[in-house]
C-alpha cells in the first residue's frame, strides 16, 4: 500500500478561499459601520490576525493529512500560496467596492486624507497637496501588486514560523 502525500495546492485553494471570504466579511462589516475608510493599526491587525489563523490552520491540516509530517518547504508554499489567494480576494472585493458598491470612495477617502493631512502639517498649500494628489493618481496602479507582494511576503513569514514550530521529518528507514 503506497502512502500518496497530500497535494499543497488544495489546501492552498480551500483555506486561501477561506481566509479570503473572512476577508470579505470583514470588509463589509467595515464597510456596513461605516468604518471601511479607517486604515488604522486595528484595522491591519485583525487582517493579520486572519492570515495567521488560515496559514496555521492550513498547516496543520495538511500535517494532519500528511500523517502527522510537515517539512518546512511545504510550509512555506502554504504560506505564500494562501496570502495569494487571501490577497486577491481582498483585491476582488476593493474593486467591487470603489468601482459598484461605493464609486465616489476614492473623492471621500482623499478628502478625509486631506483634511488628515492638513492637521498634521498646518503649513502645507492647497497647491503642494494638489500636487501630491497628481502625483500619487499617476502611481495608483502600482498598489495593486504592491499589496499582492506584501501578502506574499508576510505569507511566507508566517509559514516560515508555522513551520519551523510544527516540523517533523519522516524517518530515513
Amino acid at each position: 500500500m503506497e502512502n500518496t502525500q497530500p497535494k499543497t495546492g488544495k489546501f492552498i485553494w480551500t483555506y486561501g478561499s477561506l481566509l479570503g471570504v473572512a476577508g470579505i466579511a470583514f470588509g463589509v462589516i467595515l464597510f456596513s459601520m461605516d468604518m471601511h475608510y479607517e486604515q488604522g493599526w486595528d484595522v491591519r491587525i485583525i487582517g493579520t490576525l486572519l492570515l495567521i489563523v488560515g496559514i496555521v490552520l492550513a498547516t496543520y491540516q495538511y500535517k494532519k493529512a500528511n500523517g502527522g509530517f510537515l517539512v518546512l518547504s511545504d510550509a512555506l508554499k502554504l504560506g505564500a500560496g494562501i496570502g495569494l489567494v487571501g490577497a486577491l480576494f481582498s483585491l476582488i472585493w476593493y474593486a467591487v467596492l470603489v468601482n459598484v458598491i461605493e464609486p465616489d470612495f476614492m473623492d471621500k477617502a482623499m478628502e478625509i486624507a486631506k483634511v488628515k493631512t492638513f492637521e498634521e502639517n498646518p503649513k502645507l498649500t492647497e497647491e503642494q497637496w494638489q500636487q501630491g494628489m497628481e502625483m500619487q493618481k499617476s502611481f495608483a496602479w502600482v498598489t495593486y501588486p504592491i499589496v499582492i507582494v506584501i501578502n506574499i511576503i508576510i505569507g511566507l513569514v508566517i509559514g516560515l514560523i508555522t513551520g519551523l514550530i510544527m516540523k517533523k521529518q519522516k524517518p530515513a528507514y
